[in-house]
């Protein structure tokens, strides 16, 4: 009787082992990090993306882009080459949500800063307004800093086509012209492909809080 206990005794304590290994398995591989989404045309909100475009499955990028900063300097893709970056629309003049995006896109710069990996790019949706200068005389009060955030203005057609059909960005149509407007909440993170990695609200902190976190889940999938 003595040597069964014994012997149960093991048992149980080597049945307690394995289980325990079990659980730690699959409690790992049920909490393995889910790698950020690669937005395409087709598995995006159809009132986002243009008719041209809902067809598209696969190799989605940004396209190349050629507008002028703050400081006058000619700024494409070059400048943001093995970046991650934040892209949004706004206009300068604007009192409604462009104020509370900007300050959001402020508090991303603060995180960022020392960070060589991660940049910024606002996209003035009233071109003809934001002159340079006044993109300069706005980013100065904002705070902006010119090494990690641009702010860029240009031809309007090129910056209304990028909106609609490069970042997704925007539920209204139109062609560019004089009298179309764009006016969206939306921040968007690229990745170093120039892919679209993730949408968010750009008025709501908690949106900008999980922005962060996919910042730094997506340098940590692309190191």
């Amino acid at each position: 009787m003595l040597s069964f206990f014994k012997d149960y005794k093991k048992f149980a304590i080597g049945f307690s082992i394995l289980s325990a290994i079990i659980v730690y398995i699959i409690y790992t591989v049920l909490n393995v990090e889910k790698p950020l989404p690669i937005y395409q045309p087709n598995n995006v909100e159809t009132s986002l993306v243009d008719s041209t475009i809902q067809h598209v499955k696969k190799y989605h990028k940004i396209a190349d882009f050629s507008l002028t900063n703050q400081n006058g300097k000619t700024i494409t893709q070059n400048d943001y080459k093995d970046k991650i970056y934040v892209a949004d629309f706004f206009f300068t003049t604007c009192q409604t949500i462009c104020p509370i995006m900007t300050d959001h896109m402020r508090d991303i710069q603060k995180e960022i800063l020392n960070d060589n990996d991660v940049m910024l790019l606002s996209h003035s949706v009233t071109p003809v307004i934001d002159s340079v200068a006044q993109l300069k005389k706005y980013a100065t009060k904002k705070g902006v800093n010119d090494s990690k955030w641009n702010l860029v203005t240009g031809d309007k057609k090129q910056i209304y086509e990028l909106a609609r059909k490069s970042y997704l960005a925007v539920k209204t149509d139109g062609n560019g012209d004089q009298f179309d407007m764009i006016h969206t909440e939306n921040f968007m993170l690229i990745d170093k492909k120039h892919q679209i990695r993730g949408f968010y609200d750009g008025t709501d902190p908690k949106a900008i809080s999980q922005l962060l976190e996919d910042i730094k889940k997506l340098k940590s999938m692309e190191k």
